[in-house]
């Protein structure tokens, strides 16, 4: 199992929102049972290829993902996942 935590910023689109656990081997499992509980989500964080979108990063423990294109990063059970808009600005 690993955990799937969310900036609050995304909370603003989906209320009930919240930390939750599930099994997953790669960063695109979590995208697919993403949509399975919270039916939309995957369209803000991927665009129409399954590319991770420009706005948002997801992290495994403290490292951002390497693959943005097909989400293939390897998961280990325990891994906590961020998932949290970009910010940007000046």
């Amino acid at each position: 199992m690993v955990t799937v935590k969310f900036t609050r910023a995304l909370r603003r689109f989906y209320p009930d929102l919240a930390p939750f656990e599930m099994e997953a081997d790669t960063v695109a499992q979590i995208v697919q049972g993403l949509e399975e509980k919270y039916p939309g989500l995957q369209n803000y964080i991927v665009d129409e290829q399954g590319h991770l979108r420009q706005h948002v990063n997801i992290f495994v423990e403290n490292s951002l993902i390497k693959d943005r294109e097909t989400l293939n990063d390897k998961l280990d059970p325990g891994n906590e996942v961020y998932i949290m808009q970009a910010l940007s600005g000046g």
